[in-house]
């Protein structure tokens, strides 16, 4: 799926979460990617229908740009 790569910045559609901020940390298959949120230090595996994909796309290697994406 276009889009669909390693810092790309998205919003939660379904679930507790919905509404807030994500940043995809890996692509699992075609139908999951892997999640750092800004409420769980853990990162999530979650369904990609389950997210909305926005134009940002951050540099995972620096804290400062995760933290900005995510605010």
């Amino acid at each position: 799926m276009k889009g669909i790569e390693p810092g790309r910045v998205c919003v939660k559609l379904r679930g507790r979460d919905a509404g807030s901020k994500c940043i995809i940390k890996e692509v699992i298959d075609h139908n999951f990617v892997e999640v750092i949120s800004s409420r769980k230090k853990k990162a999530r595996r979650l369904n990609i229908s389950h997210l909305e994909l926005l134009d940002m796309v951050a540099d995972l290697s620096s804290e400062s740009d995760i933290e900005k994406a995510l605010a």
